[in-house]
């Protein structure tokens, strides 16, 4: 049926529509912003040359170049976090006294790098000179992939401690069950914390082995001389065994560098829901926590790690285990701590003949999106590996940096950790000729906890743009702080005529973000220097009528300054016309 509608009354529904679409505008806007905070990392994987190095033995100048490459290609895909294997099997691609070098770094087990003394230092510093956190990746338990004793480097705890070790198959692995194997992980991984700045200790999903037909993990004697004779069962004990080697270096972490995170890779399933009723309704082969004995459900609910990134390498469509089914599962099992999800990148590189899901370039970005719909839940995502990104299989790394992570997001704080957000800058100066605007600020005193700024996020707002912290696509540069030294910005995409209000706020360490201080361009003058006023003086530009908060917002409000920060602030103002307080003040905060 045909439905004729005469011209008042299609007027009148139009004009209604435009009212509501007006009033609605705003909020609708608000809920379809990019995340500002969403972690988003790949993993970078050593052992076996799979990502880096990719050839045994290449000088430092190669790796250097080949490792500036792959986070160079991660930096445009829009990532924010590397996942650096650093000691993929009781070896190290840094300078230890404790373990011997790696030979997937220099071609024979504990022999030096040519002319690097300490790759480990370069590797940090220029993931973050890209703005990229850096999670030292650690294998706990495998101690070599080599058959022949005699290549182990003589750093190499084999040497000195036979007894530490049990072959399965021919994989020598650790025993988990002996104090004295506990301790040196924990010391080797200590060690690193403590003497490199590193903002995150990672681990895989490989604790007890991946169970193999007709091989057995001879543990018998150690389990008949436990001392916890209390633990009647065998996978009762092997689980206890890691919880211990967890909880002890969760301890010593927080003791060495409140800092430093502790985030779990796990395999995506905990257990099935036909062997558990905590489980999730999977048909995995090789769940975590009967298989490999890594009770990651129990680390959360301890408050043990930071984050888990379980791996959830299957497709939406894949039936014995499918991805929606395992994302719904971890965001009711996370028990208050980050949840990010490991995505299987490499799979699209595959014949995928089981799973012919993903071979449709849509697959990827269709998980980031499912991820994104637990707002609160999923924190973000983590890809296998840098290989397989930087190879854009089915241009799905294109999808990431052109639609899903076009716009840059933080790292989300961990108010478990650190809840303090920095103090404002100051100085913050802006200097326009023309179209290019060079901006400097000094750092701010250190805060209550004595955090200073790690990095810097600079925001920009138009004439009649809707203003809100909570957008990040306004966000035009996060510049890094220099211990004790000021910082510059030159930007050279505004349009010249133009009026901006740029808003510039520090952030620590773990990504607490502090007050704004502003400034705002007149751009009808051919040149203009304009001071900031200190926070909670400051003015907003020409908005639009304002609009409710937006729930995720970070900055705490402005309390009233006291004198002498006023008169500070004052001392290097621009005279302008003093104007109320406009909403961009009163959603950033700000006194009266």
């Amino acid at each position: 049926m045909v439905v004729v509608l005469r011209r008042p009354v299609l007027l009148l529904l139009l004009l209604v529509s435009w009212l509501g679409a007006r009033a609605q505008g705003p909020a609708d806007s608000l809920a379809t912003l990019p995340p500002k905070r969403e972690l988003r990392g790949f993993w970078i994987a050593s052992v076996e040359n799979i990502d880096w190095p990719t050839t045994r033995g290449e000088s430092a100048v190669q790796y250097r170049a080949e490792y500036r490459r792959l986070l160079d290609a991660g930096q445009r895909a829009g990532l924010n976090a590397v996942f650096m294997q650093i000691r993929p099997a009781s070896d190290a691609l840094y300078k230890s006294d404790l373990e011997p070098w790696s030979k997937w770094l220099t071609g024979q087990q504990g022999r030096a790098p040519a002319g690097d003394p300490d790759p480990l230092p370069y590797l940090i510093s220029e993931a973050h000179k890209r703005g990229m956190e850096f999670h030292a990746w650690f294998n706990p338990y495998r101690a070599s992939l080599d058959t022949v004793t005699r290549r182990f480097g003589a750093l190499h705890p084999y040497r000195t401690h036979p007894e530490w070790f049990i072959w399965y198959g021919k994989t020598l692995l650790y025993n988990p069950g002996l104090p004295a194997v506990r301790a040196h992980i924990t010391r080797v991984i200590m060690d690193v914390v403590k003497r490199y700045d590193i903002d995150a200790v990672h681990f895989d999903d490989y604790f007890y082995p991946y169970q193999e037909p007709k091989l057995v993990f001879h543990d018998e004697a150690t389990f008949a001389q436990r001392p916890e004779q209390d633990i009647a069962r065998l996978d009762d004990w092997r689980r206890n065994n890691v919880n211990i080697l967890i909880r002890d270096l969760h301890d010593s972490i927080r003791t060495a560098k409140r800092w430093v995170k502790f985030g779990i890779s796990p395999f995506g399933v905990w257990m099935n829901k036909s062997a558990d009723p905590n489980g999730s309704d999977t048909r995995a082969g090789q769940p975590s926590y009967s298989a490999l004995y890594a009770d990651t459900r129990l680390w959360l609910q301890k408050g043990w790690i930071d984050y888990v990134v379980p791996q959830l390498y299957w497709s939406t469509n894949f039936r014995l285990v499918p991805y929606g089914t395992m994302l719904d599962w971890w965001t009711r099992n996370r028990y208050g701590r980050h949840l990010y999800i490991g995505h299987g990148t490499y799979r699209m590189l595959e014949s995928t003949r089981s799973d012919t899901t993903w071979r449709n370039p849509r697959e990827l970005p269709r998980q980031v999106r499912l991820n994104r719909s637990y707002d609160g839940d999923v924190s973000g995502s983590v890809f296998f590996s840098a290989k397989s990104l930087r190879e854009n299989p089915l241009h799905t790394t294109d999808s990431l940096r052109l639609d899903l992570f076009r716009a840059p997001a933080l790292v989300p704080t961990m108010p478990w950790l650190d809840a303090t957000p920095p103090r404002p800058v100051a100085g913050f100066a802006l200097t326009r000729a023309g179209r290019v605007a060079t901006m400097s600020w000094q750092p701010g005193p250190p805060a209550a906890d004595g955090d200073v700024a790690a990095y810097y996020v600079l925001y920009r707002f138009g004439p009649g743009e809707y203003p809100t912290p909570d957008d990040p696509r306004h966000i035009i540069a996060l510049p890094r702080a220099t211990a004790g030294r000021g910082a510059t910005f030159i930007d050279t995409t505004a349009k010249e005529g133009l009026s901006y209000a740029y808003y510039l706020t520090a952030v620590d360490r773990l990504h607490n973000e502090s007050r704004p201080v502003n400034l705002r361009t007149n751009g009808q003058l051919p040149t203009e220097i304009v001071m900031a006023s200190m926070p909670g003086l400051a003015t907003a530009p020409a908005v639009v009528p304002a609009a409710p908060e937006a729930s995720n917002l970070k900055f705490p409000k402005l309390g009233a300054l006291d004198p002498d920060a006023e008169a500070a602030g004052n001392k290097f103002k621009v005279k302008k016309k003093t104007k109320k307080r406009g909403f961009f003040g009163r959603l950033f905060g700000g006194g009266d």
